[in-house]
This record gives structure tokens, C-alpha cells and sequence, in this order.
């Protein structure tokens, strides 16, 4: 069972490293156009794209549970209508995003209070990188798919694919045509569709198969519609509430000043460092647990969740050491300002203890999307999401930036915990 995790984990652990590559490309292009404005411009632009698919990930997650349960149980027929359901609803959303487009770019600006040419430059880029959409939320509805059919391979190479196609394209456009950011856009354009591209190949090849089940009548069934909907609208409740805890955090910090958001901006990259890895093994315990849930397994079930936990329990204290003892040559891959690593290494207990408050948050979030119990995973943020409010703003006068981080040292508490009990008393007391 071990190895089978490390199987399964691995390559999603890569795929999850090179999600952030788009962004650094990206950055690293226009940050050679000799000016800021550039660098500003796609930050803004990123921030926004950022923002508005976060809110989509209930395509892959859920995605994710459904096919693997469907996988376990060898319904191969329900497996066909779960990436047929859950690509027409992603290709029906992402239409409604292209044309509600205009609308979009002018309330994301109005947040991200851009003026003059970074606004415009923001524009550009924001409205040629928005036709990537259909490909964006397929390509999530693809991976989330590939996992729950115990897949984890294919979407590393996607992922691999789309970088390659976007370094090569934004250089391109950006070098020998002269397009400035809107060309860096379109290279993030075509890099999208050439993963949707190879999905599309690699779903041919390894399950071509599953075609004679295709039928849009009995995939985009009343019955089956309605669980799709209500399983993925409680995973967006629940990505809602991480998004606000998360955009709180950054404005709060902002408003203690520029050292201590220079500091929590540096600590958050290490927490989103130990998310990635982290993440690996909870795409893992999806598709494990969903399959055996399938299959109706509960021996392998509780295993495979036993085992889960122990590699999370392992990989939060690798990251514990680390932090504790390597906390300042990390940061100085970040920043060579002495100052802010000094300052930092003032606060060094509180993302000391990140890894071990965090990794049964990440290890049920798995487990909960692989059962499809969306609801326990909601119920738990809207109570971790309050005490997280509830902490900051009842210590903050007392404690400044360490009730910030007081606070969301319990917020990941309690939904490891909440998650944890609840899990164990309606999955695998059945």
C-alpha cells in the first residue's frame, strides 16, 4: 500500500510543482522588456486568472471522486458519463466566462485598483489570456479525471507538455514578433489548448475503449445532473472560504506594514512549498479511497487512509525539520534584503508550526473528495473559517501579526480535526 501512494503521489507532486511555472515564465519574460510596468501589468493579470478559476477547482475535485468511485465499482459505462458530465459543464461555464468577459476584466480591475498603462497593459493581457478558458477548466475536469481512473502519469506529462509549449511560444511571440505582453498571452493560449490537445490523445490511446458508452442523453441525466451540482456547489462554498481566508490574510498583512508583509508573504510561500507536496499525497487518497468506496472495499478503504495519514504525519515533520533548521538559506532563495530574513527568522515558530497543525487538513480534503462527502468538507470550512476570524480579530489588538498567524495555525487545526472525527463517524462506520 505504501508504494501504491508513492505511485500515485509522485507524479502529482510534479504536476502540482509545475502549475507555478506558467506564472514564472511569464514573469520571466516580460521582466526582460526593460520596464516594471510590464512585470506589474502580468501580476495583475495573473492575480485575476488566479481568482477566477480558483473558484472552478470543483471541476477537478469533483471530478475526481466520481470517477474513481465509478472506477472501483467497474462501471466503466458511469466512468465515460462522469468526463462527458463534467466536461459539458466546463465548457458551458467557460462560454459564459468569454461572454460575460467585459464585465469581468472591469470589477477585477476595479479590485486590483490598477491605473494609467499598467491598467492598460493588464487589459491587454487579461482579455487575449481569457479565450484560454475552455481549455483551462477541460484541462482540470481531464486531470481530475485521470486520477480518479488511478492515473496520475498522464496529467504529469500534461503539465510538462503545456510548459514546454508556453516557454517556446511566449519567447516566440515575444522576441521574433514583437508582442510585448499580449504575446506572452497567447502563448499561454495555445500552451492551454495544446494540453487540452494531448489530453484529448492520451485519453485515445489508454481509453479509447470507454467510446461506445458515449451518450450525452444519459450522461446529462436529470438525476445524475442534480448529485454533480450539489456535490461540486459544496466544494465551491468550501473553495470560497479558502479563497477569503487566504486574500484576508495578504490584506491584513498589508495593513501591519511592509516589513511584516514582505515576512508573511515569504512564510506564505513556504506553506504553498508544503501544500504542493502535500497535495500529491491528498490527490492520492482520492483516488484510492474513492475507488475502494466504489468497490465497496472497506478493508482497503480504511487501509489505504491508514496509510495516507502515515505518509502525511512523515512529510509534516520532514518539512518541520526543515523549517526549523533551514528556514533562512530558504529564504534567501527568495530575497538577499538581510533585514527581512532577520525579521522573519524573528517569527520562525510560527511556520515551524504549519507542517504539523496542516497535514490532516490536506490528507482529508483526499479523503473527503474521493467519498464525495462535500458536505462534511463544507461544513468544516464555514467552522474553521469562523474561528479563523474569530481569533484574529479577538487577539489582533494584543498580539498584531501573531494573531494573524495564531489564527490560521487553528483554522487549519480545526478543519484536520473536524474532518478527521466526522470522517471516520459517517464514512467508515458504515
Amino acid at each position: 500500500m505504501y508504494k501504491k501512494i508513492l505511485r500515485l503521489s509522485i507524479p502529482n507532486i510534479i504536476t502540482n510543482i509545475t502549475v507555478p511555472l506558467l506564472g514564472m515564465v511569464d514573469l520571466a519574460i516580460v521582466g526582460h522588456l526593460g520596464d516594471e510596468k510590464y512585470i506589474g501589468a502580468i501580476a495583475i493579470g495573473t492575480a485575476i486568472f488566479n481568482l477566477i478559476y480558483w473558484n472552478f477547482g470543483f471541476l477537478r475535485m469533483g471530478t475526481s471522486g466520481f470517477a474513481a468511485q465509478a472506477f472501483g465499482a467497474r462501471n466503466l459505462e458511469e466512468c465515460m458519463h462522469v468526463l462527458v458530465r463534467a466536461l459539458s459543464v466546463a465548457v458551458s461555464v467557460a462560454i459564459l466566462v468569454l461572454a460575460l468577459q467585459l464585465f469581468i476584466g472591469k470589477i477585477a480591475m476595479g479590485f486590483m485598483h490598477a491605473e494609467g498603462v499598467m491598467k492598460r497593459l493588464a487589459l491587454d493581457y487579461f482579455f487575449v489570456r481569457i479565450w484560454a478558458a475552455p481549455a483551462t477548466l477541460s484541462l482540470y475536469v481531464f486531470k481530475g479525471w485521470f486520477i480518479g481512473m488511478q492515473n496520475s502519469r498522464t496529467p504529469m506529462y500534461i503539465a510538462i507538455t503545456i510548459n514546454i509549449v508556453n516557454i517556446v511560444f511566449s519567447l516566440l511571440f515575444v522576441t521574433v514578433f514583437r508582442l510585448g505582453i499580449e504575446g506572452v498571452a497567447w502563448g499561454t493560449v495555445i500552451a492551454q489548448f495544446s494540453g487540452v490537445l494531448f489530453s484529448v490523445i492520451a485519453w485515445l490511446k489508454y481509453y479509447g475503449r470507454l467510446s461506445r458508452y458515449f451518450s450525452i442523453r444519459k450522461s446529462l441525466d436529470w438525476k445524475s445532473l442534480l448529485r454533480f451540482f450539489h456535490i461540486n456547489g459544496d466544494i465551491f462554498l468550501r473553495t470560497l472560504c479558502l479563497v477569503i481566508v487566504f486574500t484576508f490574510f495578504t490584506s491584513a498583512s498589508s495593513g501591519m506594514g511592509k516589513m511584516v508583509l514582505a515576512v508573511n508573504t515569504l512564510f506564505m510561500q513556504m506553506f504553498i512549498l508544503f501544500s504542493y507536496i502535500m497535495d500529491g499525497f491528498a490527490y492520492a487518497g482520492e483516488a484510492l479511497v474513492g475507488r475502494y468506496v466504489g468497490a465497496e472495499n472497506r478493508r482497503m478503504l480504511q487501509k489505504s487512509v491508514k496509510h495516507i495519514i502515515v505518509w502525511g504525519a512523515g512529510i509534516a515533520i520532514l518539512f518541520t525539520v526543515i523549517y526549523l533548521f533551514f528556514l533562512e538559506p530558504l529564504l534567501s532563495l527568495f530575497t538577499n534584503n538581510d533585514v527581512i530574513v532577520e525579521t522573519a527568522r524573528e517569527s520562525q515558530e510560527w511556520i515551524v508550526a504549519v507542517p504539523l497543525a496542516g497535514f490532516l487538513a490536506f490528507v482529508y480534503d483526499g479523503v473527503l473528495v474521493g467519498a464525495t462527502q462535500a458536505g462534511i468538507m463544507r461544513n468544516v470550512m464555514f467552522v474553521a473559517t469562523v474561528f479563523f476570524f474569530a481569533i484574529y480579530y479577538g487577539f489582533y489588538p494584543l498580539m498584531g501579526n501573531e494573531a494573524l498567524w495564531c489564527a490560521f495555525i487553528v483554522y487549519l487545526l480545526v478543519r484536520g480535526i473536524m474532518q478527521f472525527i466526522l470522517s471516520r463517524k459517517i464514512i467508515f462506520s458504515k
